[in-house]
């Protein structure tokens, strides 16, 4: 039962990182019915500049408050994620937005493999350790399992998060804006909405949701490197799958199954397999069941709510 436990903690954890990256792939793919696999190295940017941004704070202000540092650090990095987003959507996407799909797909591909090529650049190879300002000693609310204050924070943070972007979409005025967006871009338009403002605002969210996800991922396992944002970026796509892509619901639902599938895969599968896999094979789980929905339920757990534009 303590193993049970613990996994769940831990699931629900990585789950809550999945699903905040997963509402940046739904919302795009709901606007434009765009995969844009670049989105997971946005992850990567948040971590490396909020990394960069706090050892610039280290050295100016080495007795600023931990709290007071990881708040200036996201206020920097959102912004820049922010920017990247909307850059990415102005320079490599609008012009493609009436090509055949497989265009824009290789552009995301291509995307991806710039800003990675660029972080390389600009960090380095090597890994670096990221800065553990939130405490990660852990406490034990129930004997055998623990649970750290910065997990807690994750999963905490991440469930306000993903309310307050389903009220900004279902009571907004910018939320019905995007709906309509979403539904007919050529009919919105006639409508009065300004669907090149509303697809860049979505870019710009779904990169400030990424930029607080890699802050995230990098002080759970407090390490950060150019390459970080490949595989939860791969595995943020697969729960939006799951899920049901184009619904923001299913993005959420979708990361969190993620997390504790992959979770209680790792926790079990040497029992699983006799001895013959352990733990550090648990990324298959996201692989398996992405191949799953595929084939027996393409739509995701909620279905899709996007028209379709075919």
């Amino acid at each position: 039962m303590e193993i049970f436990l613990q996994q769940l903690v831990n699931g629900l954890v990585v789950g809550s990182v999945y699903a905040l990256v997963a509402l940046g792939y739904t919302m795009v793919y709901g606007i434009l019915g765009l995969i844009n696999f670049a989105h997971g190295d946005l992850v990567m940017v948040g971590a490396l500049t909020a990394l960069q941004t706090m050892m610039f704070l280290m050295g100016v202000a080495p007795g600023m408050s931990p709290v007071a540092m990881l708040t200036l650090s996201l206020l920097v990095a959102i912004p820049v994620c922010m920017l990247l987003g909307f850059t990415m959507e102005r320079l490599a996407y609008r012009r493609l937005r009436n090509a055949p799909r497989l265009a824009p797909l290789i552009t995301a591909i291509g995307v991806s493999f710039l800003l990675q090529t660029l972080a390389m650049i600009i960090w380095g190879r090597n890994y670096h350790t990221f800065p553990q300002l939130i405490s990660t000693t852990p406490v034990q609310p129930i004997e055998g399992v623990f649970v750290t204050p910065i997990q807690i924070t994750i999963v905490i943070a991440s469930a306000i998060i993903m309310a307050a972007l389903i009220l900004l979409v279902t009571k907004t005025k910018l939320g019905r804006a995007m709906r309509a967006t979403a539904e007919n871009h050529r009919v919105a338009a006639l409508m009065g909405v300004d669907t090149n403002m509303i697809i860049a605002l979505t870019f710009v969210i779904g990169a400030a949701l990424a930029a607080i996800a890699g802050v995230m991922y990098a002080s759970n396992y407090g390490i950060a490197h150019y390459g970080m944002g490949f595989m939860p970026g791969l595995k943020a796509f697969t729960a939006a799958v799951l899920g049901g892509i184009g619904n923001l619901g299913g993005a959420m639902l979708g990361g969190v199954v993620l997390g504790l599938v992959e979770s209680f895969g790792a926790g079990y599968i040497e029992q699983m397999t006799f001895g013959f896999l352990n733990s550090s094979y648990q990324d298959i789980f996201a692989f398996i069941i992405l191949g799953l929905v595929l084939i027996f339920k393409p739509t995701g757990l909620l279905g899709e709510r996007v028209s379709d534009r075919a």
